[in-house]
């Protein structure tokens, strides 16, 4: 009997009452001392189908537990498997162990010859672990039960007395004693039932003919099979056998194998084959066709395989789980044409895969450890469990990381974790380590859990920032309040003693109220936008202080670099700027002038190539590429005279000046920086070509009188389209009035439409209109002076489209573009003018009067 079932024997009675006694405190030490010596485990025997809150045992009683123990000790129940838990419980008044859930043995473990429970029980100050095992003896609760209520079977009238038919096997949950054991058939005259034992013990039922049928007299037979158990009282159950008497197939299937025997790994897939079949009949024709089929099998075999009923091959279905079932015994069945059937066993053996890999359950945690705890202390209980068997389910038990602990094995799979030296919280406020289990299958499966493990600590060590000497970058021109760095600075202590504020402590001088610093965080905050033309860089001290008392801290140093943005544009040095137009200056060449004047260069008309003109000096308040400038000429009138340096800003004549450049220039520079986005500044140069600055005077001083208004020029425009509308208008009516006369228009008429002069007198040849040209001309001379004879326009050049004469400026009338430079100075008065074809915006008649003067 194991040590704490709670039972013991009375001792014989004795002649003296004095030596029982002595006999039996001699027993009860001896069995104190045999539980002392049981290892730590504890077993308990009841029986199944025990009621809610029926007493196990006194748990507390054996573990040497006093009830004014208890509540100090805290007794409880743990185990890995969390379903075997809801089994048991223990009082926590009275220490005894209880049954918390109905018990069912069959339910439990199934068709095991032997069902039991175990679990630990945990005690606490101090800590230690008990085993407790209890069996679950069966109790016959359990009828026999046939898979079928009915048996139909067909004989063949020539079956000789003494054939077999195999019925199959009753099932019966119960084990021992109380299962199967036997079979009885109604008393009949032609069949009687015997009882079978196959090689793993099942008892099942073979029907034996033991006397000719006749089909002529008795074409069926009925029976009642009866199955019985052992039980006190016994209990059984019944199924009919419906027997149809067949004509003459003599010959019944004949099974290569009466057992087969096939392994099939667990990780087979489905589809796998797994065994091949095989029967023959000595019959011929349909008496000789055999099908095949499964015999009478619980559901859960038959969801697992299926059999092809003309070859015999059976495959899996289903996957396989070996911690579910290891084996299955299949009953195949071969029938002929005739009727006459046979049958086999097939034992699939299931062969473990490595596939459950060790689960570890931490079943209790001691944290935090205060750091002068002795080497040697219990913080941890844990508990390794692998459903796997064999050397798949043998589990190895490690720690890994550097710590200063250590694991050891106790029994059942159960480890403690001890401290392995002293602990010091200034080297490690926490320690975490992995409990790594590992199989011993191929491959191996492993499992891990992280135990932490706090510990206590001073205040013994003052904040550390993560660097001495911080360096931040900034842009100009940022926000007030954008972040600038993040000081960082660190205490090895917990709680509020590692808790660290920051504050500024000083700096440069004037640095106060460029920045500002969070508390909590550390980071450093911009107090207003910087600007890097009147700071470039300051430099901040922030204090780190903990929460400790006394407090700890330390300083860093923050320097703080402005970058440079392109927020500022080129400034144009020379030429100055002015409001109005240049005036002469008698002291030099090239002058500056007041707010209200213009500066000029002079340049000789016999100036080559390369003539340096005067340079553009600008500068820009911005530093690296947002300062690098160059020089761009975008707007002048004779654009390939002059050129200007793209870096040095210098302005030269690109070829030599000649008699028809116009004696005054006007050239436009834009000045730009290689900043991201760029910006530009323009510079006006006004350029007189002249030998020397006396006959340049004129020039200065005259203005464009020859250059019309815009006001003017619209107006001139306006009554030009006017005069060309009314005109278009009088031939379209001369040419209605001439076809409805039916006769051709006078000659002139024919010649009205070409014939416009600019000077009244002028005179032309007679057949001047007639053609095909599209443009007449005007001769334009200048006032007083008188031709001497007609002066005819050069060939005609073709006709440009509409777009072209729309868009042109009409004569004596042209206003400066952005891109053509200062207006050319007037002609002289006794010059004619040599004027381009006249283009109009608008045309509102079909015909263009261009003007072509020439000297």
């Amino acid at each position: 009997m194991a040590c704490g079932e709670g039972q013991t024997q009375r001792p014989r009675p004795s002649r003296g009452r004095g030596a029982g006694r002595v006999v039996l405190l001699l027993a009860a030490w001896l069995l104190g001392l045999c539980c002392r010596a049981a290892g730590e485990r504890i077993r308990y025997a009841i029986p199944e189908e025990l009621g809610r809150g029926s007493l196990v045992g006194p748990l507390a009683r054996d573990l040497g537990l006093s009830p004014a123990e208890l509540p100090a000790r805290k007794l409880r129940v743990v185990s890995a498997a969390k379903k075997q838990l809801k089994y048991f419980s223990v009082s926590e008044e009275s220490g005894e162990l209880y049954v918390s859930e109905r018990l069912d043995r069959e339910e439990m473990c199934g068709e095991a010859a032997s069902c039991s429970v175990s679990f630990e029980a945990l005690v606490e100050n101090p800590l230690n672990v008990f085993h407790v095992h209890v069996d679950i003896q069966d109790v016959n609760d359990n009828s026999p039960r046939f898979l079928q209520d009915t048996f139909q079977l067909e004989i063949n009238e020539l079956t000789s007395p003494g054939a077999r038919f195999h019925l199959g096997a009753a099932e019966d949950p119960d084990v021992g004693s109380n299962s199967l054991q036997g079979y009885e058939l109604e008393a009949n005259k032609y069949f009687e039932v015997e009882v079978k034992e196959s090689e793993d013990g099942s008892k099942f039922a073979e029907l034996v003919l033991r006397r000719a049928l006749d089909r002529e007299s008795e074409q069926s037979v009925r029976l009642v099979l009866t199955a019985l158990d052992g039980g006190d009282p016994p209990r059984s159950g019944t199924a009919q056998l419906c027997i149809n008497v067949t004509d003459a197939n003599d010959n019944p299937p004949v099974f290569a194998q009466d057992r087969y025997r096939v392994s099939l790994r667990e990780d087979a897939l489905p589809g796998s084959t797994v065994l091949n079949v095989s029967a023959s009949d000595a019959d011929a024709g349909t008496n000789a066709r055999i099908t095949y089929g499964f015999g009478k099998m619980p559901t859960k075999v038959l969801e697992k395989f299926l059999l092809d009923a003309e070859t015999g091959i059976i495959t899996l279905k289903e996957e396989l789980d070996y911690e579910d079932t290891r084996a299955f015994i299949l009953t195949v069945e071969a029938r002929d044409g005739g009727g006459l059937t046979v049958h086999c066993k097939v034992e699939v053996e299931v062969l473990d895969v490595n596939d459950n890999a060790p689960e570890i359950t931490i079943l209790s945690v001691s944290s935090p450890v205060p750091e002068d705890a002795p080497a040697g202390t219990v913080v941890a209980l844990l508990n390794v469990n692998d459903a796997d068997s064999g050397e798949n389910g043998d589990v190895r038990c490690e720690l890994s990381g550097e710590a200063p602990l250590s694991l050891v094995a106790s029994s059942g799979g159960s480890y403690k974790v001890l401290t392995g030296s002293a602990l010091d919280r200034e080297q490690a406020s926490e320690h975490r380590v992995r409990v790594v289990a590992r199989d011993r299958g191929s491959p191996s499966l492993w499992s891990s859990a992280e135990l932490v493990l706090e510990v206590s600590d001073v205040n013994d060590n003052a904040p550390v920032f993560e660097e001495a000497a911080y360096s931040a970058y900034v842009s100009e021109n940022n926000a007030a309040g954008a972040a600038v760095v993040r000081v960082v600075a660190r205490d090895a202590d917990a709680g509020a003693n590692g808790r660290v504020s920051y504050w500024l402590a000083g700096g440069s001088a004037g640095a106060a109220p460029y920045v500002s610093v969070e508390a909590r965080s550390g980071a450093v905050y911009a107090q207003r936008s910087f600007d890097y033309e009147q700071c470039r860089e300051f430099t901040v001290a922030v204090r780190a202080q903990d929460g400790g008392a006394p407090a700890r801290s330390s300083t860093a140093t923050v320097r703080v670099f402005v970058l440079d943005r392109n927020d500022n544009a080129p400034r144009v040095l020379w030429p100055p700027a002015g409001t109005a137009g240049p005036e002469p200056s008698s002291s030099s060449s090239s002058s500056s002038s007041s707010s209200s004047s213009v500066a000029f260069e002079v340049v000789p008309r016999s100036a080559e190539a390369g003539y340096l003109v005067g340079k553009v000096v600008a500068v820009d308040a911005d530093a690296g590429r947002n300062a690098w400038l160059s020089y761009e000429l975008v707007q002048a009138a004779e654009p390939a005279l002059f050129r200007v340096g793209l870096h040095s800003g210098e302005v030269r004549t690109a070829r030599a000046v000649s008699e028809r450049d116009a004696a005054k220039q006007r050239l436009v520079a834009v000045v730009k920086d290689h900043g991201q986005p760029a910006l530009s500044a323009t510079a006006t140069l006004h350029v007189v070509l002249a030998e020397s600055l006396q006959e340049a005077l004129p020039e200065l001083s005259e203005r464009a009188a020859g250059a019309d208004s815009p006001a003017e020029l619209q107006f001139y425009l306006v009554l030009a389209l006017a005069l060309l509308s009314a005109l278009f208008l009088l031939s379209v009516a001369l040419a209605v009035l001439a076809r409805l006369r039916r006769a051709g228009p006078p000659a002139v008429l024919r010649c009205l439409a070409a014939q416009r002069f600019s000077v009244p007198g002028a005179a032309f040849p007679a057949d001047f209109c007639e053609g095909t040209l599209p443009y007449s001309y005007n001769l334009c001379v200048a006032p007083g002076r008188a031709l001497p004879e007609p002066a005819w326009p050069p060939p005609p050049v073709p006709s440009l489209p509409a777009e072209e004469l729309l868009a042109g400026e009409p004569c004596g009338e042209r206003s400066p573009s952005p891109s053509a430079g200062p207006a050319q100075p007037p002609a002289r008065p006794d010059a004619p003018q040599v004027c381009k074809p006249e283009r109009y915006r608008s045309a509102p008649s079909p015909f263009f009067f261009p003007s072509l003067c020439s000297e």
